[in-house]
């Protein structure tokens, strides 16, 4: 793949890939705008560069679910998205935008591919309406789903320890815990349950029953929203890890993902859960707040359905930082906060 010459700022030299354009990075830009509120309102408080990439690889990830989801044979769509890989990973990614910016960042942060092949099979575990019966079967689509994206975003970050990696899949998994929660009924209207088929034989349910027993559902939400404050917890520590001017962002999406599945299990019934501006506004001031006491040390084991993400990190060689250093910013709170309003009116 093509690397462009050194660029030197305040002296020092910075490696730049040219994969790429701006406005592929407007495109990817735009996607989590659209995509997911949450994240792209917690992007707001990164740094510039790390901006960027975070911004990059939900494109792809968002490409990707979207194009299994929605494809008439999700087993090609799959088998697409591998030879995309390929392609990315070989530095020659495909005329897309998120291919192209993508590649920059697999490649400047030197992420495993088993990371994102790992993603894309819990998207096809979708495509193909895999049943769950167990709890530890839940967390591997989640460890997949979303797990594999807090990896990623560590990366970004440039913290590669597998302390900070393990709480990145504990925030991960409590995500698409807080998602599952969220939206029991209408996954279940798509024939897919994510809920333990032990939990609800416990209950006297089936999957099937889901739609049938409000009590049911309201159930399994709450055990959901237990299961994920344990993980938010533990993630506290991983966030205290990041460099320091990353830690509100990814505080605040702990925060604002937690608020719904809270939101979610207390109004079963009543429409899917949506965290209102101001609400997400106090959540992001609170999670600016809480940087300065989060705890910074832990003796918790990684997930085991996660420890192979773990493992493929620490045995890829680590690349040259392409940051030198993450300058605090402060201006991007009054633009976060102004969009958070603008939204709401």
């Amino acid at each position: 793949f093509s690397i462009s010459p050194f660029r030197r700022r305040k002296g020092l030299p910075v490696l730049r890939l040219d994969f790429a354009t701006p406005a592929d990075l407007a495109h990817c830009r735009q996607m989590i705008r659209q995509g997911s509120r949450s994240f792209h309102l917690a992007s707001l408080l990164l740094p510039t560069q790390a901006r960027g990439h975070a911004r990059a690889l939900y494109g792809f990830c968002r490409m990707a679910d979207d194009l299994v989801d929605q494809s008439e044979d999700a087993t090609e769509a799959v088998a697409m998205l591998a030879r995309r890989l390929d392609l990315i990973y070989a530095g020659e990614p495909a005329p897309s935008p998120t291919d192209r910016a993508f590649a920059d960042v697999v490649h400047r942060f030197a992420i495993p591919r088993s990371i994102p092949e790992a993603l894309i099979e819990g998207f096809a575990w979708d495509s193909i309406g895999r049943s769950y019966d167990s709890y530890s079967e839940v967390v591997s689509y989640g460890v997949r789903v979303a797990g594999t994206v807090g990896v990623m975003m560590s990366l970004i970050m440039g913290q590669r320890n597998p302390q900070a990696l393990a709480r990145a899949i504990d925030l991960g998994v409590a995500m698409q815990l807080s998602n599952i929660a969220r939206d029991i009924e209408d996954d279940a209207r798509l024939g897919r349950v994510y809920v333990p088929g032990a939990w609800l034989r416990e209950s006297g349910c089936t999957p099937g029953d889901v739609l049938a027993h409000a009590a049911c559902a309201a159930e399994a939400a709450s055990r959901l929203v237990a299961e994920a404050d344990l993980l938010y917890a533990r993630a506290r520590v991983g966030i205290a890890m990041l460099p320091r001017s990353c830690r509100a962002s990814i505080n605040a999406a702990r925060l604002l993902y937690r608020e719904i599945g809270c939101l979610a299990a207390r109004q079963r019934h009543r429409g899917r859960a949506v965290v209102g501006g101001r609400r997400k506004a106090a959540l992001v001031l609170r999670a600016i707040a809480e940087v300065p006491m989060l705890p910074g040390a832990s003796t918790a084991p990684c997930l085991p359905e996660g420890q192979f993400l773990v493992d493929d990190v620490v045995k890829t060689p680590a690349p040259a930082s392409p940051y030198q250093g993450f300058s605090g910013q402060m201006g991007w709170v009054i633009d976060m906060l102004m969009s958070v309003e603008g939204r709401k009116q």
